[in-house]
């Protein structure tokens, strides 16, 4: 089957897929981080969370060391990101099983394809490049071995990706230090990030069709 024939073929979205496209959502957006007090417990809900903090010791020193420079400390990072990785991929496919993929194209066509020019297909991979790039990237590689998006899409998606990655996850991980000098709510800063992310995309987006019809041109003579 063809790319353009997959993306043609109406999918059949039954209960469990709407339920599965649910879950994904509240668990890898974000959603579930930073709840204090009696609703604290919701915390547990969210993907970073039940990843744990594996290479971490209780003094929040990870075993890459201090002041750690070149390939070793790399290497090292790079170990920190197979848990959460793998235990994605696993969840995720049991969600794909479910249905998710199917619902997901549904709900996210209408979204997608006007802002970004992608397929609802890639609404898993759109969710999860808010709270960890590296999920993404998975499903995205995924997307594009399955047939799912074109190369042109892949790369006008990877454009938004990229471009300020993670944007929950950075925002409340590496920038919580600079949030208590920063006179902006998270909510609007996160909002700005992923207005721009859009922006750059559709940069890229306008330019490959200019170079499409440029190629096409060219070939007619």
């Amino acid at each position: 089957m063809s790319t353009e024939q997959a993306m043609k073929q109406k999918p059949v979205v039954t209960w469990k897929g709407w339920l599965a496209l649910l879950i994904m959502c509240c668990m890898f957006s974000g959603l579930f981080t930073g709840f204090e007090g009696a609703l604290k417990p919701l915390n547990v809900l969210d993907f970073n969370t039940m990843v744990g903090s594996f290479g971490v010791d209780a003094d929040g020193v990870n075993f890459q060391g201090k002041n750690g420079t070149g390939a070793r400390d790399g290497f090292m990072f790079t170990i920190t990101l197979v848990p959460g990785c793998i235990f994605a991929m696993g969840f995720l496919e049991v969600l794909t099983r479910m249905g998710c993929m199917e619902a997901a194209q549904v709900a996210f066509t209408p979204i997608l394809k006007p802002i970004l020019g992608i397929p609802g297909a890639c609404g898993l991979a759109f969710i999860n490049a808010l709270n960890s790039s590296d999920i993404a990237a998975v499903l995205t590689k995924q997307l594009y071995d399955d047939g799912m998006i074109t190369d042109d899409e892949r790369s006008v998606f990877v454009a938004y990706q990229y471009a300020g990655s993670a944007p929950i996850g950075n925002m409340i991980g590496t920038q919580a230090a600079l949030l208590p000098i920063i006179n902006l709510a998270m909510g609007p800063m996160i909002l700005l990030i992923i207005v721009c992310k859009i922006f750059g995309a559709n940069l890229l987006r306008i330019y490959l069709k200019m170079t499409k019809k440029s190629r096409t041109a060219k070939e007619a003579k």
